[in-house]
């Protein structure tokens, strides 16, 4: 396995599609598509059975936290995926991902699995992002809640090196079968004519990139992928899937 630590600001925008369309043309020159370019996201967030983690963090704390299973494509039993404990303190995010086997993550999270993994495979570099998974999974009593999936769009600064920004599209959620291999359909959950941008730096946004946003009416959002499947659809238990409503 490989450990990755990530901490960030990250700012969100909520796009409609002529803004979108604008903001990749004024962005060409300033920035380009990273190595990946345009990809699709899955994910499994994981919960208690009550809720409690995202309850807990659509509340607005100064510190929350979340878990989640990702994989960039469909994953095959030996594709590589991520475990990513994600904490937000204030408005700096901190993330710290294990890369591990499709097949060994489908075990997961099971406390005594985790465990197991541990012992068999993570290295000494390894270790403090192990113990955090650990002590969170001591903590909470979580099982797959939801599968959430988007197509992806990548940017990175050119000169701004640490800037990264990213357009989110198709966002779909379903709560059966979360599981990463099982196909790429779910609801809706942004109207189809909407685009979640997320701007990702070390400290402060750029002041051209500020300007820039402003220009075209883009202006900072509080947006959960997984917070909105739950306020807006969960919660209310007000949807059920149909063949027209489903997306891939």
């Amino acid at each position: 396995m490989a450990q990755m630590i990530f901490e960030r600001f990250e700012t969100k925008y909520i796009l409609n599609r002529a803004q979108y369309g604008a903001l990749l043309l004024a962005l060409e020159g300033k920035t380009a598509k990273d190595k990946y370019g345009s990809y699709s996201i899955g994910n499994i967030y994981y919960d208690t059975e009550r809720y409690d983690l995202i309850r807990a963090s659509i509340a607005k704390p100064v510190y929350k936290e979340k878990l989640r299973l990702r994989c960039y494509g469909r994953p095959e039993s030996d594709s590589r995926v991520f475990l990513e404990l994600k904490k937000k303190f204030k408005k700096r995010v901190y993330k710290r991902r294990i890369a591990l086997p499709y097949a060994l993550a489908q075990g997961f999270p099971l406390d005594k699995a985790w465990e197991q993994i541990c012992g068999e495979l993570v290295s000494q570099n390894d270790k403090q992002v192990a113990e955090e998974i650990g002590q969170f999974l001591r903590l909470y009593p979580v099982e797959p809640r939801v599968y959430l999936r988007y197509d992806r769009i990548a940017l990175s600064g050119v000169e701004d090196l640490d800037l990264r920004i990213t357009f989110d599209s198709g966002i779909r959620f379903r709560q059966d079968d979360c599981c990463l291999d099982r196909g790429d359909y779910g609801m809706p959950v942004l109207d189809p004519d909407k685009v979640l941008m997320e701007v990702k730096t070390a400290f402060s946004i750029p002041l051209w990139l500020s300007r820039l946003l402003s220009e075209y009416g883009a202006f900072p959002v509080s947006f959960s992928k997984y917070g909105t499947c739950y306020r807006n659809f969960i919660l209310n238990r007000q949807f059920c899937f149909s063949e027209e409503q489903l997306i891939a």
